[in-house]
């Protein structure tokens, strides 16, 4: 039996754990690819009336993968209905509360007597899907992005390159990267090599961090081709495949996901983001006790404020006559010393 392993936390954005964006972009046909299931096989696609009407939903799904003998469990959270809207003005909020509440959850079980067996919920990743269809990011991508980056690891995923040449995908991540920048987001940082790594580890370290924005193809359908079968579309100038590397991003994302980097994806929420949280949460929790402490002191000034004082007065004056006897010991110590030199000297003579 393989050790299994805990990945609480994906989120879909625009459709990948809190997923974040339109639909259509084939978040839920990635996700199947991603992990070789089902998880949308009941689901029922809404028409344009009911997806205008309806309000964003959080929906999770648990799943178990095994990977070279691990066995893992994760938890993928999706968002339908993020971006349908006619006003999405923080049409972001649902996510960022379910990412708090997982937090709070996480940081009372912490606080709490049984420290040993916490489920761990936090969010680990997001995978915010960006719409090969524009210019690169709207306004609504950089403002759901500006309200999670400080409480999630932001993956950005551009969906369904296979409707883009290599130029325009070469492009179009250049562009998604420098609003990124210009915009003050701050996406998921890969760790810099030490200078001892091997060659090949720093050489595929910089292919991830140049691959950014992922640009991805999902397809559940078996193709065959040349005498090979393989998971891709078909098209009438060609085919292509999801796990090449010539045609996406698909291999990178998915090793980067479940192999190379989820311990530090699960490293920097606990170490940054959930670190952040519980820091502001002691904070206002301080405040409180200072602030319901001087409620109690208005109600009682008098016998409080003289007491405390004539407290302090006192150890303020005891303090002083320690440091005072503390200064004269040495001199006390030669003057002693002085005298009996002087006595032993003259009862010699």
């Amino acid at each position: 039996m393989g050790d299994t392993t805990a990945f609480p936390g994906l989120l879909l954005w625009p459709a990948l754990s809190p997923s974040t964006l339109v639909s259509g972009l084939g978040k839920s046909t990635l996700i199947n690819s991603l992990f070789l299931t089902d998880l949308y096989k009941d689901r029922k696609v809404p028409n344009a009336e009911e997806r205008i009407s309806r309000t964003v939903a959080i929906i999770k799904h648990a799943i178990g993968i095994e990977e070279k003998g691990i066995k893992l469990r994760l938890t993928i959270i999706d968002t339908p209905g993020f971006g349908d809207a006619i006003n999405n003005t923080e049409s972001w909020r649902h996510v960022e509360d379910y990412i708090d509440q997982q937090f709070e959850q996480y940081f009372r079980d912490e606080s709490g007597l049984n420290r040993r067996n916490i489920q761990d919920n936090r969010v680990h990743c997001c995978l915010y899907f960006i719409s090969p269809f524009g210019h690169g990011l709207r306004p609504l991508d950089v403002d759901c992005m500006r309200a999670l980056h400080e409480k999630v690891n932001i993956i950005p995923v551009l969906a369904k390159a296979d409707s883009l040449t290599p130029a325009e995908v070469c492009r179009k991540k250049m562009k998604i990267r420098e609003e990124i920048k210009q915009f003050g987001i701050n996406i998921y940082q890969f760790p810099e090599c030490d200078s001892d790594e091997d060659e090949d580890f720093k050489t595929q370290e910089q292919i991830l961090k140049n691959s950014i924005p992922f640009a991805v193809i999902g397809s559940n359908v078996q193709v065959e081709s040349k005498g090979r079968k393989f998971r891709g579309r078909v098209y009438p100038w060609g085919v292509v495949e999801v796990e090449n590397p010539a045609h996406s991003d698909f291999l990178l994302l998915r090793n980067m996901l479940v192999r190379t980097h989820m311990q530090d994806l699960k490293d920097v929420t606990r170490e940054i983001h959930y670190e952040n949280y519980r820091a502001q949460c002691i904070q206002n929790m301080t405040r409180m006790v200072v602030l319901e402490r001087k409620r109690s002191e208005a109600d009682f000034p008098l016998p409080l404020a003289i007491t405390d004082t004539e407290k302090e007065r006192l150890i303020y004056e005891k303090d002083e006559e320690v440091c005072f006897t503390l200064l004269l010991h040495p001199v006390i110590n030669l003057v002693i010393r002085a005298i009996s030199t002087y006595l032993f000297i003259c009862f010699f003579f």
